[in-house]
């Protein structure tokens, strides 16, 4: 893949008695929405923390743009990349506005004075995810999916070019999934901006991002086109049950247990 944004060569992580990912060798694309599926326990979300600096590798190489990951200054990495962990802190007592503002840390520190880039990085990050309307409301008064839109408001100020997000719509109704995942996508697609997101909805995973990546047992399972996964050999390598594969009237696939 020649177009590869992170390069991952014999990639390896382990904990005390325990290896997670076992040297695995992945090109991941630029300017894609790019999905990471697998079972529970497969260390999807361990690959994604590792990308986003969150934790170490044992052995092996991730580079970022073509430059080593440990090269990087933390503040030059989070000026390029976002990080939205599985379960996002607590928000309490902050308006929808002075959380997306905190996106904006990487470019002037806790001290800086705000300057009208800032206040424009903002108001352009609120008016792309669709939550304006909320700005002076609290965030722990909204929805789960208004909630969701707001903490990629924050990353979408910060203006990175790249959007690591960790099972996005676990805790959401289908309704606000198919919400955030489209907003997710046109990130993407109308911005060139990339997304490496960890799903647990292979369905989801098939509709909505341009390339899979499925992890089995911390090695790599499969990775390519949503075509290629949405097969039932390939499913039932990935999650080790027969599936079969149902066409819907618009020629989507949607796999179920056989």
């Amino acid at each position: 893949m020649t177009d590869a944004l992170f390069r991952i060569r014999g990639l390896c992580v382990d904990v005390p008695g325990r290896r997670l990912i076992h040297g695995i060798d992945l090109d991941l694309p630029g300017r894609q929405m790019v999905a990471l599926i697998g079972h529970n326990g497969s260390s999807k979300s361990t690959l994604l923390k590792v990308l986003a600096r969150q934790i170490a590798h044992s052995a092996g190489s991730v580079a970022f743009a073509g430059r080593a990951i440990t090269d990087y200054s933390a503040r030059d990495y989070a000026r390029r990349l976002a990080f939205m962990p599985q379960t996002t802190p607590p928000a309490e007592g902050m308006t929808v506005r002075e959380l997306v503002a905190l996106g904006r840390y990487p470019w002037h520190g806790a001290l800086g004075r705000f300057g009208p880039d800032d206040h424009a990085a903002v108001d352009g990050a609120m008016a792309e995810c669709g939550v304006v309307a909320f700005a002076d409301q609290l965030v722990d008064t909204l929805s789960g999916g208004e909630r969701q839109r707001c903490w990629l408001a924050m990353m979408v100020a910060q203006q990175a070019g790249t959007l690591l997000l960790d099972e996005p719509i676990s805790a959401l109704d289908i309704a606000h999934q198919v919400e955030v995942l489209s907003l997710v996508r046109r990130m993407c697609h109308d911005q060139g901006r990339t997304a490496i997101v960890v799903l647990h909805e292979v369905n989801m995973a098939a509709r909505f991002c341009d390339h899979v990546v499925a992890m089995k047992a911390g090695r790599l399972a499969l990775q390519g086109s949503p075509d290629e996964l949405m097969r039932p050999e390939a499913l039932e390598h990935v999650y080790g049950l027969p599936m079969q594969v149902l066409l819907r009237g618009d020629g989507g696939r949607v796999a179920v247990p056989a």
